[in-house]
């Protein structure tokens, strides 16, 4: 019986060959920890780091009951900024990258893997398109991001080849729909949010206090990497017009400029500064930099802005309403499938500065209504967004592709 069992369980590789542990490999995670052990044995192909010091993908992961985590060397990177970068992850990494590949093969055929998960991330497409056509197992690359001609020869050539593609949001998968991918390889699920993990009971007033944040009043908050279309300019000048009108009210911006992800986040920076000089809002704006205490910041204001531009499935909005906070977003890209506006927050178009101002000065104004919009989000967050349904959405998908046609 437990043979028989174990003959009816399709054998899963996530592929993870960034170091770090952002918001991708979060999703990702709760997919890995949430997939059906009675349908699924769930792998992963982890980097295991530099310089004997596990990354901090491998530590997490390797924290998941029931996965099996399998350290890889992938190789140099296919993603450097300069020649010289590129030249020198090569000579380091090269020969060790293709002995850790066909080790993967091995791997994969050992263990009878059927279907392999990526990123859009050019190592985790491309291998993962190699290591298919080396096994015979199904690929699926996981779409985080908008497709847009930006993306590398390399990625493109592997996205047309995997045998699905799966994006954050319907606005993603449309984005590849239009970028001219098969329509019957495109599926899409949105992310999700673990709700237990997020108190709206803590105490926010030290950081309050940090910011001198007076006593009833409303203190706005954007936690977002220091990036053009994350939306920090048009929060600005919104915020210049209530000021203008002789509202009180206090802003966090907190984010980091990582310059080998954000070529110019430091100029934009500095223009952010600029921006608030000359808005007059010196005294109001406190810019934080990188902060790891994001539920406390969260718990500290009373409303969460990001208006940013086509934002695929931004986490940083389920994390804001798991914290029972009102939204204030742009009706652009994915939000909307996130955000519902006059329930759990309020949208306004793009580049409309009034609009956003008219909703920000709602919610500053109104404690009932923030206190209903995020009781709202919260409950959304609970019933809509867990990792238990983003998981049976990624298996009804992985079911669909191993189904014979015919």
């Amino acid at each position: 019986m437990e043979q028989r069992s174990r003959d009816r369980t399709t054998n899963v590789l996530f592929m993870q060959s960034q170091e770090d542990f952002g918001s991708v490999t979060l999703v990702h995670s709760q997919i890995m920890a949430h997939l059906n052990r009675e349908r699924f044995a769930v792998h992963v192909a982890c980097t295991a780091g530099r310089r004997h010091e596990p990354s901090q993908a491998l530590l997490n992961l390797s924290a998941i009951p029931d996965l099996s985590v399998r350290p890889t060397n992938f190789g140099p990177s296919l993603n450097s900024h300069t020649p010289a970068e590129a030249a020198i992850d090569g000579v380091r990494t090269a020969i060790p990258g293709l002995y850790g590949l066909a080790g993967l093969a091995r791997y994969i055929r050992r263990n009878r893997i059927r279907i392999i998960h990526c990123t859009e991330k050019p190592r985790d497409a491309v291998y993962g398109l190699l290591l298919s056509r080396l096994t015979g197992a199904k690929v699926v690359v996981h779409l985080h991001i908008k497709l847009e001609d930006w993306l590398s020869p390399l990625s493109q050539r592997a996205l047309r080849r995997a045998d699905g593609l799966i994006g954050v949001s319907e606005f993603v998968a449309e984005s590849a729909r239009s970028f001219g991918y098969s329509p019957n390889r495109i599926f899409w699920a949105l992310n999700a949010l673990d709700a237990s993990r997020w108190n709206p009971g803590t105490d926010g007033s030290k950081v309050r206090s940090e910011l001198g944040v007076p006593v009833g009043t409303p203190l706005v908050a954007l936690i977002a990497k220091v990036l053009p279309w994350k939306g920090h300019a048009l929060l600005l000048k919104a915020l210049g017009e209530l000021r203008a009108a002789g509202r009180d009210f206090r802003v966090l911006i907190a984010g980091d400029v990582v310059p080998r992800i954000t070529p110019g986040g430091s100029r934009h920076l500095e223009e952010l500064h600029s921006l608030v000089q000359s808005l007059g809002l010196s005294d109001l704006v406190h810019f934080l930099g990188f902060r790891s205490d994001v539920m406390e910041l969260l718990a500290a204001c009373d409303v969460f802005a990001l208006p940013s531009f086509e934002e695929p499935c931004a986490v940083a909005y389920l994390e804001a309403m798991a914290m029972a906070k009102p939204v204030v977003a742009l009706r652009s890209g994915g939000t909307p499938e996130l955000v519902v506006h006059g329930q759990t927050g309020l949208l306004s178009e793009p580049k409309d500065v009034a609009g956003l101002a008219r909703n920000l000065a709602i919610l500053c104004e109104n404690p009932e209504l923030r206190a209903n919009l995020g009781g709202a989000g919260r409950r959304r967050v609970e019933d809509v967004f867990t990792p238990s349904r983003l998981a049976a959405d990624i298996e009804l998908i992985y079911r669909h592709l191993l189904t014979p046609r015919g």
